[in-house]
């Protein structure tokens, strides 16, 4: 059976998309099947793997959220290995409105996928920013979330609010899910802050942090605007590094 994962923080900015983009073309690369799933209106994981979100020719999350098109309707590859995508666009937005009056609403991705999530080693969702019925489905569906948080003063604060919503949802929706583990993203070595609120988050939360720590990197930034994963547009950068130590740590955890 497969692993589904979110990638969530209410807080915008994190490294979210970057790390739904990246740590899935790793997991992609060294032999994993992979389906990310964008549930953010955005539509930045899609455009990030080359997949143009306003292309009238395709269907996306959207259309299978009301009901539009299948599931295996809207798979699409990505043309890197092993890596299929349902995208998004603005349209999604629209969603939030329509599902309001249905009775499962809360379970409608995690129903939509049902019939695929064997097809694959590893479904990576990529939340919105916010606490919205597209991030409480994402939850729904998932086994476990992977929470980016960005080293800088206020990360403990959005921390805290994630964590009580996992927990809210764990509660009331979903008894399955738990948190996979914190990944800090942005660290700059040369800024006592970062150091600080990793060591903050680790004797302050307990909660599993991942050993890798993603670095601020020029590559890493530059790549999702040539709609490339960042082991695809620079090999060798400390971001492409970062990334393969990450997708290695997390089939670890799941494989052993």
């Amino acid at each position: 059976m497969g692993k589904i994962l979110s990638i969530s923080n209410q807080k915008g900015g994190v490294g979210k998309s970057t790390t739904a983009i990246n740590l899935s073309a790793c997991l992609g690369e060294i032999g994993k099947k992979v389906l990310v799933i964008d549930m953010d209106p955005q539509g930045n994981t899609t455009s990030g793997l080359g997949i143009d979100k306003d292309d009238p020719e395709i269907y996306t999350v959207y259309d299978m959220l009301v009901d539009e098109c299948s599931v295996n309707d809207c798979i699409l590859e990505t043309g890197y290995d092993n890596l299929s995508i349902i995208a998004s666009n603005s349209n999604l937005a629209g969603a939030e409105i329509e599902l309001l009056d249905n009775e499962d609403r809360e379970y409608t991705l995690r129903n939509h996928i049902e019939s695929i999530k064997d097809d694959f080693d590893y479904i990576i969702i990529d939340c919105p920013p916010s606490l919205s019925i597209l991030t409480i489905n994402a939850m729904c569906a998932s086994s476990g979330i992977i929470v980016p948080i960005q080293c800088e003063y206020y990360a403990l604060e959005g921390l805290t609010q994630i964590l009580n919503t996992i927990n809210l949802v764990k509660e009331r929706l979903n008894s399955e899910i738990k948190i996979e583990g914190v990944v800090f993203t942005m660290f700059d070595a040369r800024n006592n802050l970062s150091s600080d609120v990793v060591a903050n988050v680790k004797e302050n939360l307990d909660i599993n942090v991942f050993d890798t720590i993603i670095p601020r990197n020029v590559r890493l930034a530059e790549a999702p605007s040539y709609g490339m994963p960042v082991i695809e547009y620079d090999n060798r950068s400390t971001g492409a590094a970062s990334y393969r130590y990450l997708a290695e740590e997390i089939v670890k955890h799941h494989e052993g």
